[in-house]
């Protein structure tokens, strides 16, 4: 649904250029919600205000539901009418809700319809529909003044909605709400994605927004997308950055020759006793450094950090046995990976 390629974005200021986006290859398939995660600077704001292009990107393609909207960029008259008309399917949610102060709720949701020159009937017909979707069938006269913070989410999210988009776009919109407004903010973008089959593609710098709903996620660093995939995927990958982020694990070596190892669980192996089994058939103790467990997209994941005595190249056969039960294992105290895994593989044969 959503494709970019070399997507490049540089502004220029006083002399001086500054890479905001560096060749981002992105790709959200139809009906997932997709997060972008990464610390402030790194780029999210940019790449989401390029997709609907809202920034004009320096370089690179943005394709949504088959369509070139850099082709049509700044081509003419006719092109501009027709990025007009792509973007009235591209719906965007902001941080800060961007209501219009002067105007009720239902004004606020009708505006966009109003520009693309629907009847007064047809728009008010739809407002109190998508009211009444986002759960607010009641504030239809009021005023943005009148309503808490989640409140005007749900109306930012209803005004997005006006033009029956097939994609999403969400800006931090839950940045500036407290926990439980959050919890049911995602709930509802969760279930509109079900609803009405929307392809959701969010920016976050909130682990928690992508547990709780996403299904695909990415990673991005200095302008560029350094990991990405389906959140199970993602769990899946040694050394994942985004795995770690998503579930961190203390907890350091209690003495030395001990080997430290990060385990993930997903799938059938969540629910299995994998570690007290390994303890009984290899009749070693085991500490458990710290550990975190929850459900994502749906599936039951979790993380914990274990000690095993004794150096690794001991706990060669160990750590082969839990990989064995379909297990992520990734040494934590091992400063050569290189030599670590050619000893796992001696241990496998």
């Amino acid at each position: 649904m959503i494709t970019t390629t070399g997507l490049t974005k540089v502004y220029r200021s006083r002399g001086r250029e500054v890479t905001a986006l560096d060749g981002v290859d992105l790709h959200v398939r139809e009906g997932e919600v997709y997060g972008v995660v990464g610390q402030s600077g790194a780029g999210k704001s940019t790449l989401i205000r390029c997709v609907n292009l809202l920034e004009r990107p320096s370089s690179g393609t943005v394709t949504v539901a088959g369509q070139d909207l850099t082709a049509l960029a700044g081509r003419g008259p006719r092109a501009n009418a027709a990025l007009r008309s792509a973007r009235s399917h591209i719906g965007m949610v902001f941080q800060h809700f961007n209501l219009l102060s002067s105007r009720t709720v239902q004004a606020n949701i009708e505006l966009p319809l109003e520009i693309l020159g629907v009847s007064g009937k047809e728009r008010e017909r739809k407002a109190l529909e998508l009211l009444d979707l986002v759960g607010l069938a009641d504030k239809a006269k009021a005023y943005p003044a009148q309503l808490s913070g989640g409140q005007k989410q749900r109306v930012g999210i209803a005004r997005a909605l006006a033009g029956d988009p097939k994609v999403l776009l969400s800006d931090e919109s839950t940045s500036a709400l407290d926990p439980e407004t959050t919890r049911s903010i995602l709930q509802l973008l969760r279930d509109l994605n079900q609803q009405l089959g929307l392809t959701i593609l969010l920016i976050t710098h909130e682990m928690e927004v992508v547990k709780t709903i996403c299904d695909s996620a990415a990673l991005m660093k200095g302008g560029r997308v350094v990991e990405s995939g389906t959140v199970s995927e993602i769990l899946a990958t040694p050394g994942s950055e985004l795995a770690a982020e998503l579930f961190p694990v203390g907890g350091e070596p209690s003495g030395p020759d001990r080997t430290v190892v990060d385990v993930t669980f997903h799938g059938e192996a969540a629910t299995q006793p994998v570690i007290s089994q390994l303890s009984r058939t290899y009749n070693i103790d085991i500490s458990i450094l710290g550990a975190a467990m929850d459900t994502v997209a749906g599936k039951q994941v979790g993380r914990m950090r274990i000690e095993l005595p004794g150096r690794f190249e001991e706990n060669v056969v160990p750590i082969g046995f839990l990989r064995e039960q379909g297990l992520q294992v990734d040494v934590a105290d091992i400063k050569t990976p290189a030599p670590a895994d050619a000893l796992l593989k001696e241990g496998a044969k």
